[in-house]
């Protein structure tokens, strides 16, 4: 019994380590383009030219985005957009604080996904690409 018990709050310690990280990243990385950004993720992002595109001064940050899927209200926040009028092109990002890459990988892709699904309602003659940004190392990750 007791341990089962320590394996319940070894999992519970682990999703709550999980969520309050992806919390404070998600924090940082709404402020990088004002005066208050951390320094960490600046120099991070000034030092990778493919990054620099999501945080310009046309990328929104957390974007509200909604649909009707079978008669249900579907709504949804993207972590970071762009809109290139000239190109006709859309850029998605989500951020992702974990780890081992491969443990929701694919929940992860059908998210972004279905963000682009969305986001080619609302911009029928645009291309939208797809990204995720892994924030424990910097990769992107383009779907």
């Amino acid at each position: 019994m007791t341990e089962i018990l320590r394996d319940i709050l070894t999992k519970y310690d682990k999703d709550q380590y999980a969520k309050n990280t992806g919390s404070q990243m998600h924090k940082k990385m709404r402020f990088v383009n004002m005066l208050n950004a951390d320094d960490e993720v600046v120099q991070q992002i000034e030092s990778r030219p493919d990054l620099q595109i999501f945080f310009t001064e046309n990328a929104r940050c957390e974007v509200p985005i909604a649909t009707t899927e079978n008669g249900k209200l579907l709504s949804r926040r993207i972590d970071r957009m762009v809109v290139d009028d000239d190109n006709k092109i859309v850029y998605i990002l989500d951020y992702k604080t974990d780890v081992d890459k491969d443990a929701f990988h694919a929940n992860y892709v059908a998210q972004v996904q279905e963000y682009i699904t969305i986001i080619k309602k609302i911009y029928p003659k645009y291309k939208v690409y797809g990204y995720i940004l892994w924030l424990h190392d910097w990769t992107l990750e383009k779907l």
